[in-house]
């Protein structure tokens, strides 16, 4: 697969020039710009080199953790599924936790109700902690 990476740089070159970042909380779905990233790291699509992520934990008002989404139902111990957002399929690819500068994220979509965002931490903390 070609990746677009000479794309994704002048994109995040803007990215890193905003003059601030959106306000987050705990449990919401943002569109992210996560751009072209090397070998198996998700990626984000179309122009804005973008997907959802859950933010699970933040730092401050510039840092933040978070779970990328793929538009799919996924079973097994490294996914969590989360349900329909925005007319597909999603599930959470806890393999994926990275940690966001705020600059990056995009839209907010919603905010998970408190017992999947429960489920969803008990699940990234077996995956990574065992």
């Amino acid at each position: 697969m070609l990746k677009d990476f000479d794309g994704w740089n002048e994109k995040k070159k803007k990215v890193h020039g905003e003059e601030s970042a959106p306000f987050y909380h705990e449990r919401e779905v943002w569109w992210c710009s996560l751009g072209i990233n090397i070998g198996s790291e998700q990626d984000g699509t179309g122009k804005n080199f973008d997907r959802p992520i859950v933010i699970i934990r933040g730092f401050n008002k510039n840092v933040c953790f978070g779970v990328s989404l793929t538009g799919k139902k996924k079973e097994g111990k490294f996914y969590f599924y989360l349900g329909e957002v925005e007319g597909r399929k999603a599930s959470a690819v806890l393999s994926q936790v990275r940690l966001i500068d705020t600059k990056r994220l995009v839209r907010k979509m919603f905010t998970l109700d408190e017992k999947t965002f429960l489920k969803l931490k008990d699940a990234l903390q077996k995956v990574l902690f065992g």
